[in-house]
């Protein structure tokens, strides 16, 4: 039978308020999915050495329970939940290039609350110096934001995002499973290239693992290169080396106590890799300075005119004071980290850290926006060794812990300016207020 408009607008009554989104249900669904990702991502990020964005997954779970459970029908609010959802993952999954260091040094013995709060300054940082660059990038540049739009998508599929979740809940105990058989059995990997006849410089062991597979997954055409750089190295350069009689004896290795893909890795691969980061960084910094110059005008002339821009961000004097105070908390931090650091070395260490969180920020955006993906660990690294470099003169424990407290507070900044930009992009997309979103980017930073 076909429904009279009178039936229709009783099972479904016409909407004449604004639909809800930076509502408490929303920030609190956030934090607990947040909790979850978080977790999740942070022990993927350990064992594989990248991390992934948190904000489809969010999106997903956001449907089952804002939707499947509590009833919600707003797109928005969704939009809202995921925003904060993947900036609690961005804080911590930023901790994971920067903190795991310091106890692999053994100098486990350092304040973990001056982290945590240097952490936080750093998140702050991070999104006060992004919020000006969304006119710029998302507006006038349309970046893609592959990974945004795929957000977007499902939020605009509410069925599509039910499904989803199922989708996700069914793998992730397909997974769960797996692993725990790898565990219980004890093979976590499978010598394929050993059983082939294939020398061991090509390094043809597999891991046991569906986290893996799902990382893939999610990393899109920015994880071929993890593949092509792979086989360059054990496939092309490793056979290279031998021909020329280059590679290490195995005396060598046992007196090193490494395996010959190991010793490859460390010794040759990964300094070949880092400088090429560092190369594609620093170029990407120059090239982007006339747009951060643009950005900032722009933001400076709607505050000063009272366009529909100063209505749709948050204020740009509001910003300043944020990063201000966020900058001087960071110095605070520096200069207590360790015993020995003087006044002006702290206070070098905490600006050269804000410089580079705003540089860097800048950076990472633009690679995600076009790439979806982002050389997080890499930009961290250069941040760490900039700071070791002012520190030297402390001792190696000083200067390794000093370095690493600034460069966690750095590495969470540049996170989070990457997380902001793909959530606003969603927004964009989906017709969010981005003055609402990033008041949700705010209030999630400091619980990851």
């Amino acid at each position: 039978a076909t429904l009279t408009t009178a039936e229709i607008s009783r099972e479904r009554p016409i909407r004449t308020e604004p639909y809800p989104e930076l509502t408490w249900q929303a920030v609190v669904v956030g934090y607990f999915l947040g909790a979850i990702i978080t977790l999740s991502i942070g022990y993927a990020c350990l064992i594989l050495g990248f991390s992934i964005e948190g904000s489809e997954l969010a999106a997903i779970l956001g449907f089952g329970v804002l939707r499947g459970i509590m009833r919600r029908t707003s797109i928005i609010e969704n939009n809202i939940n995921q925003t904060v959802a993947s900036s609690v993952n961005g804080a911590s999954a930023g901790m994971m290039f920067s903190v795991p260091a310091i106890f692999i040094l053994g100098y486990a013995d350092f304040n973990p609350y001056l982290m945590v709060f240097g952490c936080i300054a750093g998140g702050v940082l991070g999104i006060a110096f992004i919020i000006p660059l969304r006119k710029q990038m998302i507006d006038f540049e349309r970046l893609a934001y592959p990974g945004g739009i795929a957000v977007a998508t499902i939020l605009k599929s509410p069925g599509a995002g039910i499904r989803k979740a199922m989708f996700l809940l069914a793998g992730a105990g397909i997974s769960a499973i797996v692993h725990f058989t790898s565990q219980y059995t004890g093979v976590e990997d499978w010598d394929l290239g050993g059983l082939m006849g294939m020398p061991e410089y090509m390094n043809g062991v597999w891991y046991l693992s569906l986290m893996t597979v799902g990382v893939g997954f999610l990393s899109g055409k920015g994880g071929v290169f993890f593949i092509i750089g792979g086989y360059v190295c054990y496939w092309i350069l490793a056979p290279l080396l031998a021909t020329q009689g280059l590679l290490p004896t195995a005396a060598t290795l046992t007196e090193l106590g490494m395996s010959l893909p190991g010793y490859l890795r460390v010794e040759l691969f990964r300094p070949v890799g880092i400088g090429m980061l560092i190369g594609g960084a620093l170029t990407g910094i120059v090239l982007a300075l006339p747009l951060v110059v643009s950005a900032v005008k722009s933001m400076q002339m709607a505050a000063k005119t009272k366009t529909s821009l100063s209505q749709d961000e948050m204020p740009i004097r509001l910003l300043y004071i944020g990063v201000s105070l966020a900058a001087v908390l960071l110095l605070v931090i520096a200069y207590l980290s360790v015993e020995e650091m003087g006044l002006l070395r702290g206070a070098v260490m905490a600006l050269l850290g804000t410089v580079w969180i705003w540089v860097a920020g800048v950076v990472l955006s633009e690679c995600i926006g076009r790439t979806n993906w982002s050389p997080l660990s890499g930009m961290t690294l250069i941040a760490v060794t900039i700071l070791i470099i002012i520190s030297s003169g402390l001792g190696d424990k000083a200067a390794i812990i000093s370095s690493l407290m600034v460069g966690a507070a750095a590495c969470v900044a540049m996170a989070q300016a990457t997380d902001l930009m793909m959530d606003l992009k969603t927004g964009y997309l989906v017709g969010a207020i981005p003055r609402r979103q990033q008041i949700g980017q705010f209030m999630g930073t400091w619980l990851g």
